[in-house]
């Protein structure tokens, strides 16, 4: 532009951002941006810096503005949008990552500004046409729309093949996944107003991709975050594998005092499961990419709460002093369990976080949401702190992310294979009583046969309880725990279920929230 020559030099170090965050920047200090080809320093406190000075003025919107060409696109037509895997960065050096770049149009219309970070410096990525290949859809003339996101590749199933492990694409939205496994649920940066009228979504508006060292075994993603309430950077170091593991530094600036706010937020699908198949018609035994929400709290309580797809949204909240550990877990693992040649829900990740440090007190939260079908996400699950989290100060939370099959829960309890819930056809409380029967696997209860001592403490917030057994189940292997729940007039009951003997509990604690 005309007045490019008089651009100062801090300006010219923004250069590389996308102009409404160029243009809300300038005026404050130098910060670690460059034009196409330049370089600038970059350290660990760089996007901190860069999230400090956003939140200290008030928020601008991006533009969502683009091409006539992709302005009115819909789903099939963006996905033809592909990025050609030859143009992929560190294709040709010879490295154990590969990024690739996603276009923008559909939903994800934010432009988000790519940096790759080598020996102290950053260095952006220059978006070009050519890098995509455009199957039906006119290609945009624009040389500076900037990329949606980007997904990292890296041969964890086959020594010769770079596997797609990880895409952070739309909002603060990203996805990995382990070694044998296909993508399911997703985690985002920052979950705001959950649940509330208008629920408010931070977007990344810029990464920066350090490249990785020869043989290396992880990769290390910083980002920066925007919206309305709050700015934040934060730092992804990420190990494909057999586990694939994100260890995670948030670092939260609020605008204003968020008393909202969901700490390490995922998102996922349960349609439906042998625990809730009302009003199902469906071939297969069940539909999810999670069946469960998994918690060890402060006191060291191991809690399964089966997932359920209600009719209408539910929110429970399990109150904690620093939690061990959370996650929306995919237990079940067979082709039978789902029976989808398609789908292969049994390759579906589950996803454990584990704080690092003390986050005080607050509470696990879990939403979920009535679906009528697999395609949409209808769970949400996160921490909320109890205090809000003041304005003009910075909030940190650090925790480890399990991309896996199954945690590593605590052994010597056993776990919740199965929960099956249905209606009574004998007895004196047939009607609207429902028989409840959990299976468990593991732990101590393993080898204990009909003649051990063990205990089955079953209670209900409402209604009433009758009929409690527990006994080995041969046909399965574990125990069988079973009761039936007796609601009379009631419409939503907490269920609480664990096994135990004179040591102490056998198994981990079932909790579960019928509603009629």
């Amino acid at each position: 532009m005309a007045e490019g020559v008089r651009v100062h030099r801090r300006e010219v170090l923004m250069a590389g951002l996308s102009w409404p965050l160029w243009s809300l920047l300038a005026g404050g200090e130098a910060h670690a941006f460059a034009p196409a080809g330049a370089t600038v320093p970059f350290d660990g406190e760089t996007v901190a810096n860069l999230a400090k000075a956003l939140a200290a003025k008030p928020f601008v919107p991006q533009s969502k503005q683009l091409p006539a060409s992709l302005e009115k696109i819909g789903y099939d037509q963006y996905r033809s949008i592909r990025f050609n895997p030859a143009q992929a960065l560190w294709r040709n050096d010879g490295l154990p990552f590969q990024a690739q770049f996603f276009h923008r149009g559909f939903f994800f219309r934010d432009r988000v500004d790519m940096h790759q970070v080598a020996d102290g410096k950053a260095t952006p990525v220059v978006y070009r046409p050519s890098q995509f290949t455009f199957d039906g859809t006119p290609a945009p003339k624009e040389n500076d729309l900037g990329y949606a996101g980007f997904r990292l590749h890296s041969p964890i199933n086959r020594p010769e093949y770079f596997d797609e492990v990880a895409a952070f694409l739309g909002a603060s939205y990203f996805r990995a996944v382990a070694k044998g496994q296909a993508y399911g649920l997703s985690a985002r940066g920052l979950a705001l107003k959950t649940g509330g009228p208008a629920e408010e979504f931070p977007v990344f508006r810029a990464f920066w991709l350090e490249r990785p060292a020869r043989g290396a075994g992880r990769i290390t993603v910083h980002a920066l975050m925007d919206s309305p309430s709050v700015a934040g950077a934060y730092r992804f170091t990420i190990t494909p594998g057999v586990e694939t593991v994100f260890d995670v530094s948030a670092r939260l600036y609020p605008r204003v005092a968020l008393d909202q706010a969901g700490i390490a937020p995922l998102t996922s699908m349960f349609q439906f499961d042998s625990n809730d198949r009302v009003g199902i018609d469906d071939y297969r035994p069940a539909v999810h990419d999670s069946d469960g929400l998994g918690m060890i709290n402060g006191r060291g309580e191991q809690i399964w709460r089966p997932l359920q797809n209600p009719s209408s949204i539910q929110e429970s909240g399990f109150e904690d002093v620093n939690p061990r550990g959370f996650g929306l877990m995919q237990r079940k693992r067979a082709f039978a369990d789902y029976a989808d040649s398609e789908a292969h829900y049994e390759k579906r990740p589950s996803l454990w976080i584990e704080p690092q440090g003390e986050w005080g007190e607050g509470a696990v939260h879990l939403f979920e949401l009535p679906t009528a079908d697999e395609f949409h996400d209808n769970i949400v699950a996160f921490w909320r702190p109890k205090q809000p989290l003041a304005a003009g100060r910075e909030h940190r939370f650090d925790y480890r992310m399990h991309w896996c099959d199954q945690h590593n829960w605590k052994p010597e309890l056993a776990t919740v294979a199965r929960t099956r819930i249905g209606g009574l056809t004998f007895g004196e409380n047939t009607g609207r009583a429902r028989l409840v029967v959990i299976d468990f696997d593991g732990g101590r209860l393993e080898g204990l046969g009909d003649g051990a001592k063990v205990r089955a403490d079953v209670s209900a917030s409402k209604g009433r309880i009758a009929n409690v057994t527990a006994h080995p189940n041969p046909g399965a292997g574990g125990w069988r725990l079973g009761f039936e729940l007796v609601p009379g007039d009631e419409r939503s009951i907490e269920l609480r279920a664990v096994l135990g003997d004179e040591r102490g509990p056998l198994t981990e604690t079932w909790l579960y929230r019928w509603t009629l």
